[in-house]
């Protein structure tokens, strides 16, 4: 059964595991994130699987979504795919970055724009912590590496996505 704090928990271990995609010096560890895709590989993948490591991260803490759910024009390897189905599954609670009654919490989604380069929807991370000014996340594909981060509270974050404990799909 899915569960907000089991999943902060599962995520953080699961980026301290440091995933890589393609490197130089090492060779990818990606592909049980990219399998999760059965349409893509570890190269198509490859600098581009933030989306993937989240989808990862919820599957491993019990929740059972398909990996395209017909709320989404794309699969969630995307992260446009995670706006489209919290906006469109009236249970799952969705909330922009700039609302500052809002606070975030462990095991919330968290959306990014323009972390990376210059277009919306660019980046996805998991919520570890909250304070005043920043989150501690847990993220996939930073510098094709996965990642603890402290990210400020700023306009690059574009939305946050809080699924219900129990939630089912």
């Amino acid at each position: 059964m899915f569960d907000k704090n089991k999943l902060a928990v599962i995520a953080r271990e699961e980026a301290e595991k440091l995933y890589n995609g393609i490197l130089n010096h090492c060779a990818p560890n990606i592909q049980e994130l990219v399998a999760r895709f059965p349409k893509r590989s570890v190269d198509e993948a490859n600098g581009l699987w933030c989306a993937a490591f989240v989808y990862h991260c919820v599957v491993l803490a019990g929740l059972k979504i398909p990996v395209r759910p017909k709320e989404s024009s794309c699969s969630l390897a995307g992260c446009i795919a995670w706006e489209e189905w919290a906006r469109a599954d009236n249970r799952i609670e969705y909330y922009r970055g700039n609302n500052n009654d809002f606070q975030p919490a462990a095991g919330d989604i968290v959306l990014f724009d323009r972390v990376f380069n210059d277009t919306e929807h660019d980046h996805i991370g998991i919520v570890l912590e909250n304070y005043d000014d920043y989150i501690i996340t847990s993220e996939g594909n930073v510098e094709n590496f996965s990642r603890v981060l402290k990210r400020r509270k700023d306009d690059h974050i574009r939305a946050y996505i809080r699924i219900p404990d129990e939630f089912s799909y």
